[in-house]
């Protein structure tokens, strides 16, 4: 039984970190400090004091305008703070008060990062990435539903997979289809989801990046000049497969 107190600290340290992670966003492929200088306006340049920063709270509070030239604020930034602070509560309601949840929890923001960076910029950044790797397969230590053997194998089939469809696909068409971000994404992925996790959300990501990508070519009329980031659609397969990933495994062993 998940107590009111801790579901709200739960949801206040999500929203904070929620708030690091806009900036995280948009400096980390700018190869910019993440810790200074301070947060400020992006239209006039001037420094955001502490109690223009609360999360979502200060958004509603200037109604979506820097306090000092007026400007608009994007509706992005508070939307990803509730985005981060429901994952925070998706975590301690799904794992309990334990190890597990904060370890959940910390692969969700970096999910969140990659996947909004990727959208923006279209690169997965090394700098998250490769130390994303270790850090989670040390994090999947707290995860009683998974040992270390099937995540080192979740590093290298995360990896590898990927790998190999992308030479594949380079050597049929003399063209590169799938950047190296993503390859180093999944095996960060399967550093902490294992080999089963990065199966399944090879296959996610395959269906639901396809008919999205339909979707675009359909309203675009056929056109496919347009290029998708594939990353969100690897985060998403991810991020479902650690909430419901026993169930999903438990269906299948039923089904067959």
């Amino acid at each position: 039984m998940i107590s009111l107190p801790l579901a709200l600290a739960t949801l206040l340290y999500g929203l904070c970190l929620g708030s690091f992670l806009n900036v995280c966003i948009y400096r980390v492929p700018l190869s910019r400090s993440i810790v200074r200088p301070g947060s400020a306006c992006p239209s006039c340049g001037t420094p955001i004091r502490w109690y223009d920063n609360l999360p979502i709270v200060s958004y509603l509070i200037l109604k979506g305008r820097c306090r000092y030239c007026q400007c608009r604020v994007s509706c992005r930034y508070p939307a990803i703070e509730a985005l981060t602070g429901g994952f925070a509560l998706t975590a301690l309601y799904t794992f309990g008060p334990t190890p597990s949840a904060l370890a959940h929890f910390l692969f969700f923001a970096a999910l969140i990062t990659l996947t909004f960076i990727d959208i923006d910029h279209r690169i997965i950044p090394d700098a998250i990435s490769l130390p994303g790797i270790p850090l989670f397969f040390l994090l999947s230590l707290l995860v009683p539903t998974v040992t270390w053997q099937e995540t080192a194998l979740g590093v290298i089939a995360g990896g590898g997979s990927l790998w190999l469809v992308a030479w594949t696909y380079q050597r049929i068409t003399g063209k590169a289809g799938m950047g190296g971000g993503d390859v180093k994404l999944l095996a960060m992925m399967g550093a902490f989801i294992g080999w089963k996790g990065v199966l399944f959300t090879l296959f996610f990501s395959s269906l639901t990046g396809s008919i999205i990508g339909l979707a675009i070519m359909r309203i675009q009329k056929g056109d496919m000049k347009l290029a998708i980031p594939y990353g969100p659609f690897l985060a998403s397969g991810g991020a479902f497969y650690t909430i419901y990933g026993a169930e999903i495994i438990h269906w299948y062993l039923t089904f067959i």
